[in-house]
């Protein structure tokens, strides 16, 4: 393969369509994975309008199934070489700690977190005997400001922080470069797609539904300030064609002000204000 390879997970909409069609674009040839391919129609035509069809190949994968990153890993290896892995897999669940059970968070832990590792080992062989290679992995401001209600998402990608710093020091002198992408935001369908953990919040009788009502009420009063998932894709792209990386990259509004915040403010602050927010 004369062209830089790609891998984007979780290719069938949001920030995987968009990435995957700008990195075709920029002259990669992208394996587009998903885990129902019949949910490919939007990417395609996108493709066809953009022009880059022929470089974009649809790969079934589903990042909780073993048999499914085997085949995945030896469809990579046929193709001889791997540049770029973009592991945006991932939904978000919320609820009340309480009321969710350990199960559910297994479910949440077994997509956002484990099936980053699980795509990251199997394609890890093939840029270390390259030398060269770029793992992104899509976290969230979520990954180090915790919010009420979003437990189940935020403990997931609080875990993926920790291991990708590890990871990048491991990988450091092989070539390979690991990078978190911290978006705010966006208008993406993560809120309204995959299983979300947020039934029994929901119930009057629960002693959390004000709580999560008003929460709800929050999030949709912020949607129309939600920034442009292309921003997004485009930052992944220029990551892709670096020579040099950070491990972190905030990208949306407010993101690193709420990073900065958190960092020199006491707790006892960022508490009052976080349940004000809420509770308003």
């Amino acid at each position: 393969m004369d062209k830089q390879h790609a891998v984007v997970t979780g290719a069938s909409s949001g920030f995987g369509l968009l990435t995957t069609i700008e990195l075709a674009k920029k002259g990669f040839y992208v394996t587009a994975t998903m885990r129902n391919t019949k949910k490919q129609l939007a990417l395609i035509a996108e493709a066809k309008r953009c022009g880059v069809k022929e470089s974009i190949q649809v790969v079934p994968l589903d990042v909780t199934s073993n048999d499914s990153i085997i085949h995945l890993k030896d469809y990579i290896e046929e193709k001889g070489r791997i540049d770029v892995l973009l592991n945006n897999a991932g939904f978000a669940g919320a609820g009340f700690a309480e009321e969710v059970s350990l199960e559910e968070y297994r479910q949440q832990f077994e997509t956002n977190f484990f099936g980053v590792i699980g795509v990251t080992q199997a394609i890890l062989p093939m840029m270390r005997r390259q030398g060269r290679g770029k793992i992104i992995n899509m976290s969230s401001i979520s990954g180090c400001v915790g919010f009420p209600g979003l437990s189940p998402y935020v403990s997931s990608k609080y875990a993926l922080e920790g291991w990708s710093e590890s990871l990048r020091l491991e990988l450091k002198s092989f070539g390979i470069d690991v990078v978190l992408i911290r978006p705010g935001s966006y208008q993406t369908s993560i809120w309204t797609s995959g299983k979300k953990i947020t039934d029994k919040s929901l119930h009057k009788d629960s002693p959390y539904y004000n709580m999560m009502t008003k929460l709800e009420q929050y999030i949709e009063k912020g949607s129309t300030s939600f920034g442009d998932p292309s921003d997004v894709a485009r930052l992944v792209v220029s990551i892709a064609v670096k020579e040099g990386t950070s491990l972190r990259y905030p990208i949306g509004k407010g993101v690193k002000s709420s990073i900065l915040l958190k960092t020199i403010l006491p707790w006892s602050w960022l508490e009052k204000f976080i349940l004000n927010k809420l509770m308003k």
